[in-house]
């Protein structure tokens, strides 16, 4: 055992990442971005990450994965992330983070990892020709959060096992070498939206997999299309209930309804006092209006960014240079504690 470590109180800093794998659209605006700019609208500390690495445990083209990478980027500038205010970056770019997974590969343990449902989900049942980074992964999730000692993580409710891992490594990592060097982070899960459902079955998330197009709305698709898709959502024949109650036996009324709550900005009781009582042929196009109101600029400034490729690059070796300044010390101080000659 080294001699305790004394450290200050953790200076509150939001660290989130997506994977750049394509076709962003709404679920992953209500359920991510929106709240990315709300944090950093708080003034609160905020480092975003297209984490690349992450996107790679399962095969992808390369060209592709560089367009998704670029594209995101563009999404989450286009949503209102100010990469002056806030730090974003691409996972790649910034070596502290493969350096610190290695550490906590090696705080990790063997059992934690097996009780990850995500590797088996995707996995399925050719586990055993999957890759050992999809196994892997969540020691990477983890030091991509504590390498940034980040205090609290947006995060959609699939994601939240994996956060509980980030806490047990934090907390084993801190009793093994006598420190209270690593923040025990904090999931943040909230929001009317946080996981939007299929405009075509509201029991299914909303998904880029889905073959149905009409499933879901793109952040890249126009005013029209939006609209169209709204207006063609699936629903019930009852009109809006006045109170949610009634919305847990209707996937598809309750899915619309969380959608305009979260897009306006409004609670869903506040939503169902203004539309209760309505039939979706009204619902409908309130929705449509406010989606396209809130939605079409983003694709338009989307388009705007990828027409210049060159300065997304930019702005993303930026954003690595500055994160590395965070990250660079905390990987130092780690190998420090850990023995680590040299450090």
């Amino acid at each position: 055992m080294t001699e305790p470590t004394t450290e200050v109180l953790h200076t509150p800093r939001v660290f989130s990442g997506i994977q750049p794998t394509g076709n962003l659209h709404l679920g992953n605006y209500l359920g991510a971005l929106k709240r990315f700019v709300d944090s950093q609208e708080e003034g609160i500390s905020s480092i975003f990450c297209m984490v690349d690495l992450h996107a790679i445990t399962v095969w992808q083209e390369p060209e592709d994965l560089r367009h998704a990478t670029r594209e995101l980027a563009a999404g989450f500038i286009a949503s209102g992330i100010d990469p002056t205010r806030s730090i974003l970056f691409n996972q790649s770019q910034v070596p502290e983070h493969t350096q610190m997974a290695w550490v906590f590969n090696c705080v990790a343990r063997m059992g934690w990892m097996k009780r990850m449902t995500q590797f088996k989900d995707k996995a399925g049942k050719n586990a055993e020709n999957a890759s050992l980074g999809l196994f892997g992964y969540p020691a990477l999730m983890a030091a991509d959060i504590l390498v940034y000692h980040a205090t609290h993580v947006p995060v959609g409710e699939d994601q939240k096992q994996h956060l509980e891992l980030t806490q047990e490594i934090a907390r084993k990592f801190n009793h093994d070498y006598e420190t209270e060097f690593f923040p025990v982070t904090k999931p943040v899960i909230e929001g009317a939206a946080t996981r939007v459902m299929s405009l075509r079955d509201g029991s299914k998330k909303m998904s880029k997999s889905d073959p149905s197009d009409m499933s879901r709305i793109n952040l890249t698709d126009d005013a029209d299309t939006i609209a169209r898709k709204i207006r063609k959502a699936k629903t019930d024949p009852e009109p809006l209930p006045s109170e949610k109650g009634p919305l847990d036996e209707r996937p598809e009324a309750r899915n619309l309804v969380n959608i305009y709550a979260a897009l306006a900005d409004m609670s869903i009781d506040q939503v169902l006092a203004d539309h209760g009582g309505k039939p979706f042929s009204e619902f409908k196009p309130a929705l449509a209006d406010l989606a396209v109101d809130r939605l079409a600029p983003i694709s338009t400034e989307m388009s705007r960014l990828m027409e210049d490729v060159s300065e997304i690059d930019r702005i993303l070796a930026d954003g690595a240079a500055r994160a590395r300044q965070i990250a660079a010390p905390i990987l130092q101080k780690t190998y420090q504690i850990i023995g680590m000659v040299g450090a």
